[in-house]
């Protein structure tokens, strides 16, 4: 199941019995969406190409004592929006959930104004914003279940295709979830990403070398027991379909530093250059 899916279904099943729950979108296509639409109109507002106006919306709506959802692609929720988002929802620590979709290069095929290289950096900087990137549609369903159990302000990252199921067994409330235990290296990433590491170190592990892979799905707060895990390891890398300024390696080297962690650490990102 899409990640996009199976985050819309469970808010779907809650909305059944929690009429509070309002759900706007900026964007059709999606099944699930359709569904929800059709289902429950009296709490789906399509907003149209008009996502500005939408945070807005999901502002007003949210100091009206409703829990709103706000779903769009990528790089026009957070970009587009950064303002509104800005002034709208973090000023007035409003606890809306941003469903951001198509992350990364997610959108490949529509060209460079809809690649996201750039979200978790500007998300990172806003005050009271907690940001998520699912790896799979389990991390995306129980995303979805912390928003509506926890609210607060949230910016869910998901990417735009089918990604594999990787495990079920995640502690969401902890923000990261150590899938192998490595020897000296530890990588960390999340999403997408996550995937073509796990590949990386299953090539490796066929040559001998065990490497640690941790996903560090909640980018910010970071939670400071990560620090007890890397601390067992000589190195670190870090994966992300990000630029390198203030994006995920970024997070990681400020946890570090901040708390008096010293270890040789290598980001891998994509060139500062945009792509056509």
């Amino acid at each position: 199941m899409l990640q996009r899916d199976a985050f819309i279904n469970v808010i779907n099943e809650l909305a059944r019995r929690d009429r509070d729950i309002i759900f706007l979108s900026a964007d059709f296509g999606s099944e699930a969406l359709d569904i929800f639409r059709r289902e429950l109109p009296s709490q789906f507002i399509h907003c149209g190409i008009s996502e500005q106006h939408m945070i807005d919306m999901a502002a007003g709506l949210s100091l009206a004592g409703k829990k709103v959802y706000v779903y769009a692609m990528g790089p026009f929720l957070s970009l587009r929006c950064y303002e509104q988002t800005k002034c709208c929802l973090a000023m007035m620590d409003r606890p809306v959930t941003m469903i951001s979709v198509g992350v990364g290069l997610g959108y490949a095929d529509s060209g460079p104004t809809h690649y996201l290289t750039e979200d978790i950096a500007c998300l990172r900087a806003l005050n009271g914003v907690e940001v998520l990137t699912a790896a799979d549609s389990t991390a995306a369903a129980g995303f979805a279940r912390l928003t509506h159990k926890t609210p607060k302000l949230r910016y869910i990252r998901l990417d735009r295709e089918f990604l594999p199921e990787l495990t079920s067994l995640r502690l969401f409330h902890k923000g990261f979830h150590e899938l192998k235990i490595g020897d000296r290296v530890c990588v960390l990433s999340s999403g997408y990403m996550l995937h073509r590491v796990l590949k990386a170190q299953d090539i490796l592990e066929k040559e001998g070398i065990k490497i640690g892979v941790i996903d560090l799905f909640r980018i910010k707060p970071i939670n400071l027991d990560l620090l007890k895990i890397l601390n067992h390891y000589s190195a670190i890398v870090t994966v992300e379909e990000q630029c390198l300024p203030g994006g995920f390696g970024s997070a990681v080297l400020e946890i570090m530093s901040d708390n008096w962690m010293s270890k040789p650490v290598h980001r891998m990102v994509l060139p500062d250059r945009y792509y056509f």
